[in-house]
């Protein structure tokens, strides 16, 4: 409970701190964060199958 309570606390700093930041900063950042989450996923994907085939 207190980690949900933590996440929701540090969504809320992160989301005022986004409403401040100049439109073209946040479209970067989230293009950014967007790209680095795709390659993870992929990267997870190719790992998971590979050693299922073994």
């Amino acid at each position: 409970m207190l980690f949900l309570v933590a996440a929701l606390l540090l969504l809320g700093v992160v989301m005022g701190a986004v409403a401040h930041a100049p439109l073209s900063f946040t479209l970067v950042t989230a293009a950014v964060i967007a790209a680095w989450l795709g390659v993870f996923a992929l990267r997870e994907r190719h790992g998971r199958h590979h050693t299922s085939a073994r």
